[in-house]
């Protein structure tokens, strides 16, 4: 997936963060929790050992400092960046993101298109769904309505622990499946998960299969929607390559393969996310039809 080469970005929408450098958000959010708890489920981990209580002292010298790093990196991302940097990967993606669901969405469920804030952190981070380890992985809390993502998550985990290819479609479609929990919450599905956590056909399954879904819809218009003031489409090529990476990184993430790759056995009353060919079979739906109501996973025979 190639961003056109020319123009600069609007990172507005885009702000560094880390423990202490967010202020004024409040503790709780309800269902905001859940989706941190379930993320970290994702990634195959405890996520007790992760969420912090947020009046605690951090852990992590130099927040700070490494927040105002991240904020100048963000600040000077074009287009042409975004092709080679995953900071600025991660920022032009949001706003592609924004263009594709500022048509879609309108046209296809009736519905204005609210931009979610997106935060870019190093470590750990507070949010309005407590404070989060960057070992949760990417994340979504509906407490605050932002996508929260340490970019060294690609490396670290989903390439290295995983063995999900280091492509940068693989990163984006990480981006859009998040943004896709903000599309759940605007849409009221989000608490689904809650009622009925865990097993092959849950609640839970259905929500990280629809945001899977919902992120092949972005992809299936992410090269023919215009920019707002009528320009070309910030992305300019989808090619049959940056697809087969977006399948495997959505099979790489798969509850099966976890588990298998964590040395356990396959356990699907367990599963959260649901299997890697589930996970595959529902990007796929959404690149495929392009449909919103496509992506009703609560109406599917899993």
């Amino acid at each position: 997936m190639t961003f056109r080469q020319g123009g600069r970005l609007d990172t507005s929408g885009v702000s560094a963060g880390g423990r202490g450098g967010r202020r004024g958000i409040a503790v709780g959010g309800g269902v905001g929790g859940l989706v941190v708890v379930v993320i970290a489920l994702f990634l195959g981990v405890d996520p007790g050992q992760f969420l912090a209580d947020p009046a605690a002292p951090s852990d992590r010298a130099g927040s700070s400092a490494t927040t105002d790093d991240l904020d100048a990196h963000i600040d000077q991302c074009d287009l042409a960046q975004a092709n080679v940097d995953t900071v600025c990967r991660i920022v032009a993606t949001t706003e592609s993101l924004e263009d594709v669901w500022t048509t879609q969405l309108p046209d296809q469920v009736g519905m204005r298109w609210e931009q979610p804030h997106t935060t870019i952190f190093s470590g750990g981070v507070d949010t309005a769904c407590g404070a989060a380890s960057s070992d949760i992985g990417p994340f979504y809390c509906p407490g605050d309505r932002t996508v929260y993502i340490d970019p060294t998550f690609f490396d670290s985990v989903l390439v290295g622990r995983l063995g999900g290819p280091p492509a940068g479609a693989a990163q984006m479609y990480v981006v859009a499946h998040e943004f896709g929990h903000h599309l759940q919450t605007m849409l009221g599905d989000i608490r689904r998960s809650q009622q009925d956590p865990r097993g092959p056909s849950s609640g839970a399954v259905r929500v990280e299969l629809q945001a899977d879904c919902y992120a092949g819809l972005w992809a299936h218009y992410a090269t023919t929607t215009p920019a707002p003031d009528g320009g070309p489409p910030l992305l300019e090529s989808l090619t049959p390559a940056d697809v087969d990476a977006i399948v495997r990184t959505a099979e790489a993430i798969g509850d099966d393969h976890i588990q298998r790759t964590g040395g356990g056995r396959v356990d699907p009353r367990s599963w959260t996310h649901g299997s890697s060919e589930m996970r595959r079979q529902w990007f796929l739906t959404g690149y495929e039809q392009g449909s919103v109501g496509a992506c009703d996973t609560f109406r599917a025979q899993l």
